[in-house]
């Protein structure tokens, strides 16, 4: 099981050092946890991104560089941000099939609420598979995924569009993909409750890591 901590609405600067902070002081015996909260609005960079990739400098968002995987992305309140302080060794886990895992658990929330999303090769994250209804959202990112491995252990995690302010995704190359649309449960017509979607994915996090 993972230690579930709810941490409410967050500075990204708060939760970034104290993702830091718990990986160096952890050792084997420290219990894994999820953290699950939101973001007042801001733009982060990963470690190897390119700030050209921030298009509109006057936006009033603060871009924080972190030393997550990826490029730039949004977060905002109406997302709902899991992060996940796991010890791979403990788990037996290689990188990748973490990333695989952690999106099984959102294409498994999503279906919950009758989204079908997909994955897409070479880019970590959840698309809209959408193909059928005519809604125009097909390959719209609604799910972001960046992590950091140190010590054998991993934080960062994953971040899904319940409903926000969509806007700030115009002023960037989201994830550095020019032309990428991102997308929200909302406007694909779910109305869900923010903590329901928090709970539920937390639940499927925890059914798809091995103990």
């Amino acid at each position: 099981m993972i230690h579930i901590r709810w941490r409410g609405i967050e500075p990204y600067p708060t939760s970034f050092d104290a993702m830091r902070a718990f990986t160096d002081a952890r050792d084997s015996h420290t219990p894994d946890q999820l953290w699950l909260l939101e973001h007042p609005p801001v733009y982060t960079l990963g470690q190897a991104g390119d700030p050209a990739h921030l298009l509109d400098k006057n936006t009033g968002i603060d871009l924080i560089r972190t030393d997550r995987g990826g490029q730039i992305t949004f977060h905002g309140p109406g997302q709902v941000i899991a992060y996940l302080l796991l010890d791979l060794r403990r788990r037996r886990l290689m990188a990748r099939e973490l990333v695989r895992r952690i999106e099984q658990a959102v294409i498994e929330t999503l279906a919950a609420y009758n989204l079908s999303v997909c994955r897409k090769p070479g880019a970590p994250g959840l698309y809209i598979d959408d193909t059928l209804s005519g809604r125009g959202y097909h390959g719209a990112k609604i799910a972001a995924l960046g992590l950091k491995i140190r010590r054998g252990c991993c934080y960062h995690g994953v971040s899904l569009n319940v409903n926000m302010d969509l806007r700030p995704f115009d002023s960037i190359h989201p994830c550095g993909d020019a032309g990428l649309r991102t997308v929200d449960m909302a406007s694909l017509g779910v109305l869900a409750d923010w903590s329901e979607a928090a709970s539920l994915l937390a639940a499927r996090l925890n059914e798809n890591l091995p103990t």
